[in-house]
């Protein structure tokens, strides 16, 4: 299988998040793509450098001055409070009168959607090759109906169309189904990431061409807590082309099969011409960030239902944080789609 994979997207390094009220180093580290990286190469996949295709395909997923804004957000930044200062919001709006402000402080607060995504000098050079990954990925897929692997470093699944989050800048998947949709009609989503694809469902909430799936622990006590209802079904255009199927905190393979197994139902009766996998593993029981219990085998049967499906495919990596296991789990799912 064919790898898109840019060396830059390991620059995004040294970042903190915040942790039951404390800093702590953030998970989403260059070291993940590491294991990946090594793993798929020793299975023989041929990793790829992505072509430069420019602003266009993230144009066509986000707002232009959430673009502008990550492309000078710290150096705006730093001009105003010091190089040593972090890049973070101490205030997000709420309510339909808030009104986009112009100076930093309010800036990085409006654009972001939680203290997850803290911007250094080179996020915006990482987070554009990710989103060149996924591009390049699905314009693969398009014009060779094969399934192709975009390794995605940051992730973006919780990234909106005007909004960063949970460690996500740009919206890697959306990107990559926007892509897709210039040769498909139809497209479905499947996020198999233990965190709702929160950013994903906002963007094709409203849009009956793009079907947007994922399974995801029980978001009552769990990130993103304010998404991903069984509920929350999409509207006008889009109602029925969302389905949110939570499985319990602490789940292993059983829970984790059995929601699969009612969005595969529901991407089968959509009919897609293609597909996007927002392919997180943090649902493993060796992630040390996840806290579920879905085992290798596990990851196996998802990636064999999925193959199972017959239809051109861009897997995009979101989650899956550094372990000895993340790398063979990847490029198991990885053999399997192939």
């Amino acid at each position: 299988m064919q790898v898109v994979w840019s060396a830059h997207q390991m620059k995004h390094a040294g970042t903190r998040f915040v942790r039951a009220g404390q800093f702590a180093p953030s998970p989403e580290v260059p070291e993940r793509a590491e294991f990946i990286l090594k793993a798929v190469g020793a299975r023989g996949h041929t990793v790829v450098s992505p072509k430069d295709l420019g602003l266009a395909p993230i144009l066509a997923a986000h707002d232009a001055d959430f673009v502008a804004f990550l492309q000078t957000a710290h150096a705006t930044w730093t001009s105003f409070a010091g190089i040593d200062a972090i890049a973070m919001p101490n205030v997000h709006p709420r309510g339909p009168h808030a009104r986009r402000p112009a100076g930093p402080v309010g800036l990085l607060g409006w654009y972001t959607g939680d203290m997850a995504c803290e911007i250094t000098a080179d996020t915006w050079t990482a987070v554009y090759d990710s989103a060149q990954a996924a591009a390049n990925a699905a314009r693969w897929t398009a014009e060779r109906r094969e399934t192709t692997y975009a390794l995605c470093r940051p992730p973006g699944h919780h990234a909106g169309h005007d909004r960063a989050m949970g460690f996500c800048y740009l919206n890697n998947a959306a990107i990559a189904a926007e892509e897709l949709r210039r040769s498909f009609a139809r497209v479905a989503i499947l996020d198999v990431d233990v965190h709702h694809g929160n950013g994903t469902q906002d963007m094709f909430y409203d849009r009956g061409d793009v079907f947007f799936a994922s399974i995801h622990g029980d978001p009552s006590h769990y990130y993103p807590f304010f998404w991903g209802y069984p509920d929350q079904t999409g509207t006008g255009a889009g109602a029925g082309a969302t389905l949110n199927v939570p499985f319990p905190a602490g789940s292993g393979d059983g829970p984790f099969l059995d929601a699969l197994a009612v969005a595969l139902d529901g991407i089968g009766r959509f009919a897609p011409q293609a597909l996007v996998l927002s392919l997180g593993v943090d649902a493993s029981i060796h992630d040390p960030h996840g806290r579920h219990a879905v085992s290798d085998g596990g990851f196996r049967r998802m990636a064999e239902r999925v193959a199972a499906l017959k239809l051109p495919t861009v897997i995009v990596q979101e989650g899956g944080y550094a372990s000895a296991e993340l790398g063979t789990i990847v490029a198991d799912i990885i053999d399997i789609l192939a």
